[in-house]
């Protein structure tokens, strides 16, 4: 029996996903858990596999094209299989499968799905200017498809957030495919010279959304304190020489542990029927892309000696890096922290990551003057600024959960 492909749930957050690149062509055998097709949502690209074994029928939804979750994106099943029912029953796919199979005959009028308007619309084509081969001479997507030039998803997106003709540039892909960088001499053409114009890809818009929504809901308020780093260095050294491997994040991110535990109001949500104080600390760690920024969460951090939080860190990062993060490894947070301090800032604010009440931002370690009695050396300082909700915790708790903070941090083998 058919069975459909859709887009699943993966995390609380997401409602829809965008079709990056199909794995597996029409036609094929695929096998269960075979990786069926690449999507982008959440700030992360993930991997959808084949929920059974059988033949891809059809692919519905194809690559650029961004999908409510649950909705049908394709189908397999055995060859020969009548799929028409799934077809009929959803609502985006089926929009092509309903419309009138009436000729395009005659000057006037000219019948074509939506499906195929659409990709007509996104490419500039000329739907009187193209044959159809659906039922009764109407054109459907892949006659449009075969009308314009080759170009890839991206460069599609961009052409038509910008207006750019595709028959105006010249592919530099296999088979004279046109690239995003093709586009440039195009748009140039067009009177964009001097002009860097980047799209606006999925993971910079969901940090957007979510940065302005951050922003807009939350009276954000922030402390800043100076944090004398001299001890937490030489705990480094020793740990370094008994050969353990900690990083002044691993360490930062302990204190900032053990500090929530005592003072939970950082530790909670803003809910409509209250502050829901959490028992239990699931610490975001964010960690700049190429792309954007991304939080893997570290759950049940509080439950953690050094050693474990440092690998779970340095796990977490890599997986972000190698682009392995799901949207279940990046949801459930309770507190951020968020360290710019190797790219060499001072200080800098840092916006909270909603629907959390509070951030840690980090910066970096340098020498600086510091009083020792009635004297003065040069130690290594350190910037911590905390930004909170004030809708959920008073300056005052604030203060005191960021110097707790700090005395871990001067006093590392505490923390030990």
């Amino acid at each position: 029996m058919a069975t459909k492909i859709i887009m699943p749930k993966q995390g609380l957050q997401m409602t829809e996903g965008t079709i990056i690149h199909w794995l597996a062509r029409e036609g094929e055998r695929v096998a269960a858990d075979q990786p069926l097709f690449e999507m982008e949502t959440d700030k992360l690209v993930i991997t959808i596999y084949a929920q059974s074994a059988g033949t891809l029928l059809k692919i519905v939804r194809g690559e650029g094209e961004t999908v409510p979750i649950t909705e049908l994106i394709g189908i397999i099943g055995e060859p020969g299989e009548d799929y028409s029912s799934l077809m009929a029953a959803s609502p985006g796919a089926g929009a092509a499968a309903r419309a009138p199979a009436v000729p395009n005959a005659g000057v006037g009028r000219i019948f074509a799905t939506p499906r195929a308007k659409m990709r007509a619309d996104e490419s500039g084509a000329d739907l009187s200017a193209i044959s159809g081969t659906g039922p009764d001479g109407l054109i459907i997507e892949r006659d449009v498809l075969a009308a314009v030039p080759k170009a890839t998803p991206l460069a599609r997106k961009i052409a038509a957030r910008e207006g750019i003709a595709l028959s105006a540039a010249t592919g530099s892909g296999p088979r004279g495919k046109i690239r995003k960088a093709d586009l440039a001499a195009a748009r140039s053409g067009e009177g964009g010279a001097g002009r860097d114009i980047r799209p606006i890809d999925a993971m910079r818009r969901i940090i957007a959304e979510r940065m302005k929504l951050s922003l807009d809901n939350n009276a954000q308020a922030v402390h800043r304190v100076k944090v004398r780093m001299a001890e937490a260095a030489r705990c480094r050294e020793s740990l370094k020489a008994a050969g353990a491997s900690v990083s002044f994040t691993d360490l930062i991110a302990l204190a900032t542990v053990r500090a929530l535990l005592e003072h939970p109001d950082l530790n909670a949500e803003l809910l409509p029927e209250g502050i829901w104080r959490k028992d239990s600390v699931n610490l975001g760690i964010a960690v700049a892309l190429e792309a954007g920024l991304v939080v893997p969460v570290i759950r049940n951090a509080h439950r953690l000696v050094l050693a474990e939080l440092s690998r779970a860190i340095r796990d977490a990062a890599d997986k972000a890096r190698k682009g392995a993060l799901t949207p279940n490894d990046c949801s459930g947070g309770s507190f951020t922290i968020s360290n710019l301090g190797m790219l060499g800032l001072d200080e800098f604010t840092a916006i909270i990551n909603p629907p959390e009440s509070g951030i840690l931002a980090v910066g970096r370690v340098a020498p600086e003057p510091v009083a020792i009695g009635d004297g003065v050396a040069v130690q290594p300082v350190m910037s911590l600024t905390l930004s909170y909700d004030h809708r959920v915790v008073d300056g005052a708790p604030a203060a005191r959960f960021l110097c707790a903070i700090r005395e871990r941090l001067e006093n590392p083998y505490r923390l030990l």
